[in-house]
């Protein structure tokens, strides 16, 4: 008996399988197509990432290769691996100089701190004469660092100085101001404070005037005064600004180097710091650079675990 088959009907063509190739291909034409694109933003990151490799990361590298080292840049570096590190820490002034390093960065947060933000709040408070007042604090910061220490060096001098002289005409007792070593560091804190508050004070200033007003005309019809408009008004809304001025001024106290070195050396046990101590060992005394940048990377590594920590504790607090 004869049996008959039904004609299969043809199914959909089957898709041509992509090999890796044409993958590869194709994600490289991708590829080429997005460096085209941004091919004049890569042409300016250039420039910037290039400056960066030759004046600071090279140099954080070659100070961190040379913290392991005994070198006097004369003759040939020796490896001595942690010895520096120990010799650190068998160094007596080491301890000293972190010491009054963190007294100064202390007192220049009581004064270097509140002050620009109190001279802020009455700027912004002015009805006449704003500008001028704006430029007669941001002054200072626009004269050299060295020349505003010298300046101080003529106040604070013990004989015919400007404070002494002033204390002599209103008969008072005269001081030895940066020669004593219970004035010495009030001293330098207070040249410090003067010749770097322009900045923050102008920096409070402007984000005293972005805070809407409508804020402070609600807080006057609820009966608030001024300091109550002051806590509830104007803290909150500065928040932010004040705690990236405080992280950047810690950063900025704990380098102090030239109202130390030009006002009472690098000798005075008093007010050694850990920037002129470093000074100390590169140039004056130890002449050994691997020693000065052993120093070098410990402040690095206590300012970077700083500035990690207080980041993550004001990121959670927010």
């Amino acid at each position: 008996m004869a049996t008959s088959l039904a004609p299969r009907r043809p199914g959909p063509p089957a898709a041509p399988a992509r090999g890796r190739s044409g993958e590869r291909s194709a994600r490289h034409a991708r590829l080429r197509r997005r460096v085209a694109d941004n091919a004049l933003a890569y042409a300016f990151m250039a420039a910037g990432i290039v400056c960066f490799a030759v004046f600071s990361w090279y140099p954080l590298f070659r100070g961190i290769v040379l913290s392991f080292q005994q070198d006097n840049l004369i003759t040939d570096p020796q490896w001595v691996g942690l010895d520096n590190y120990r010799h650190l820490f068998d160094d007596p002034l080491f301890w000293t100089a972190w010491k009054n390093t963190a007294e100064f960065t202390g007192l220049a947060l009581l004064l270097g701190y509140a002050v620009p933000f109190a001279i802020a709040v009455l700027l912004n408070e002015l009805r006449h004469f704003r500008g001028y007042f704006r430029i007669a604090v941001y002054l200072p910061v626009m004269l050299p660092p060295i020349v505003s220490v010298m300046l101080w060096q003529f106040f604070y001098d013990p004989g015919d100085g400007l404070f002494n002289t002033a204390l002599r005409g209103a008969h008072l007792p005269t001081s030895q101001w940066i020669q004593s070593p219970h004035t010495a560091m009030i001293s330098l804190v207070l040249v410090s404070t003067w010749a770097n508050m322009g900045g923050a004070t102008l920096m409070y200033l402007a984000a005293l005037q972005s805070i809407p007003g409508e804020l402070f005309e609600a807080a006057e019809l609820d009966g608030a005064g001024v300091w109550a408009r002051l806590r509830y008004v104007t803290l909150p809304q500065m928040r932010f600004i004040m705690l990236v001025l405080l992280l950047l001024q810690v950063i900025s106290t704990m380098q102090v180097f030239i109202e130390p070195f030009q006002l009472t050396g690098f000798t005075d046990p008093s007010t050694i710091t850990v920037m002129t101590l470093i000074y100390r060992y590169a140039f004056a005394v130890n002449n050994d650079f691997g020693l000065a940048a052993s120093m070098s990377v410990l402040l690095f590594a206590v300012l970077g675990v700083f500035a990690a920590l207080y980041l993550r504790l004001t990121r959670e607090a927010d």
